[in-house]
């Protein structure tokens, strides 16, 4: 049971108290450029959820078994390239099967390679958080999960920022990125929360 909460409570962080867009700032990229369209937020959130699991399952064995400590030198170098070929792969299987996805996400699928929530995510997994394959497994999934959570709550948001009137000098980016921090500081109060329910 304490297993399964220990799983549960790294999930929830994930998802809502660290979440790497709105308090880490990892992923910003995508996070302003496909936001404005849900469907391009939910797409753009579903393949990168998918990129990062898929990347910690392969990454979090390479780095555990073959490179170690010994060969840790080459560990962003490695994450990369496997990134990279996850990537690959995503855009194919997308371009194959739900052709529609794919054209409207465009430039910004191959931008899941340089996405550093990606390999943030593994990296942390293994230096920072020190988490065994499964803990790795589910923070991946709830960093994807709160990666999406963000882009969806944005693309609402921006749509709202689109259809009001505001000054002359805050359209645009500055609308936009205002309208960022408060999403932000609106995670910040999930900590408490998360913190009491499992104490």
């Amino acid at each position: 049971m304490d297993a399964f909460k220990s799983l549960v409570i790294i999930m929830l962080s994930a998802v809502f108290v660290d979440n790497y867009v709105l308090t880490r700032f990892l992923g910003i990229c995508p996070f302003l450029g496909v936001s404005k369209k849900l469907d391009s937020a939910v797409g753009m959130g579903v393949a990168v959820t998918f990129v990062m699991v898929m990347a910690t399952a392969v990454t979090w064995p390479i780095q555990t078994y073959i490179l170690g400590e010994k060969l840790g030198y080459l560990q962003t170098i490695v994450f990369i390239l496997i990134i990279a070929a996850l990537v690959q792969f995503t855009e194919i299987v997308l371009k194959k099967f739900i052709p529609a996805l794919h054209k409207s996400l465009g430039v910004y699928l191959p931008l899941i390679t340089t996405n550093c929530a990606v390999l943030g995510v593994a990296i942390n997994n293994i230096n920072e958080s020190n988490f065994n394959f499964l803990q790795s497994i589910i923070n991946s999934i709830g960093v994807g999960l709160g990666f999406l959570l963000a882009m969806v709550i944005f693309s609402g948001l921006r749509s709202k920022i689109q259809e009001s009137e505001i000054p002359e000098s805050f359209k645009g980016l500055p609308a936009t990125l205002i309208a960022a921090s408060f999403v932000s500081l609106a995670f910040f109060g999930f900590g408490g929360i998360i913190e009491n329910l499992f104490k």
